[in-house]
């Protein structure tokens, strides 16, 4: 049945799982696009994603980029417990790496991608993290991160520059572990 005044497509969203690009595809180098307009061609996609994130078990993902599913485009969704966002056009307004009176104010916690699976490592990243941003609807949101989620954030915004995680691994010389099966294995870069 479709609503009255209103066609199918209009009624009905469908969504489906997108293939997340590897580590050696070169649009997860490149700084992405910023998205003109959030119409029904960037909520098509974006809900696509959220599927291709619900659908990612071995290994689970949190966090999901537009250039991870081919796309240059400045948008990433989140989905981890109480962090539930979709972030457009990102602005870091204030993030917090060092501060000089009070020494590092730095958090170091495992960080994996999708694209890389079961590679994890160790990464440095700013305790905390205010962006300015466009939502779903296409409103300007200002928020702060903290913590893990800020760790989270960091990491998807550096997917919108052309940079992953093992750059910081390489840049911090942290070890990278390969978690094969119920055994983790330290590999080399």
């Amino acid at each position: 049945m479709i609503a009255k005044g209103k066609s199918a497509s209009e009624c009905y969203t469908y969504t489906m799982i997108l293939k997340i690009v590897g580590i050696k595809d070169p649009v997860l180098r490149k700084k992405a696009k910023r998205v003109g307009k959030v119409d029904k061609k960037i909520k098509s996609l974006i809900y696509d994603m959220q599927e291709t994130l619900k659908a990612q078990k071995d290994p689970e993902g949190i966090g999901l980029a537009a250039p991870q599913v081919g796309k240059s485009l400045a948008l990433f969704i989140v989905n981890f417990e109480g962090l539930k966002r979709v972030i457009i056009n990102p602005e870091v307004i204030k993030s917090k790496k060092v501060d000089k009176t009070k020494k590092a104010k730095m958090t170091k916690l495992l960080e994996g991608c999708l694209s890389l699976p079961n590679y994890y490592s160790p990464v440095k990243r700013g305790k905390y993290i205010i962006i300015k941003y466009l939502d779903i609807a296409g409103k300007t949101v200002t928020e702060e991160f903290n913590d893990f989620p800020a760790q989270v954030i960091q990491h998807e915004i550096d997917h919108l520059d052309g940079v992953l995680f093992v750059d910081h691994v390489l840049k911090q010389n942290s070890p990278l572990y390969k978690f094969d099966g119920d055994e983790w294995e330290e590999v080399e870069l």
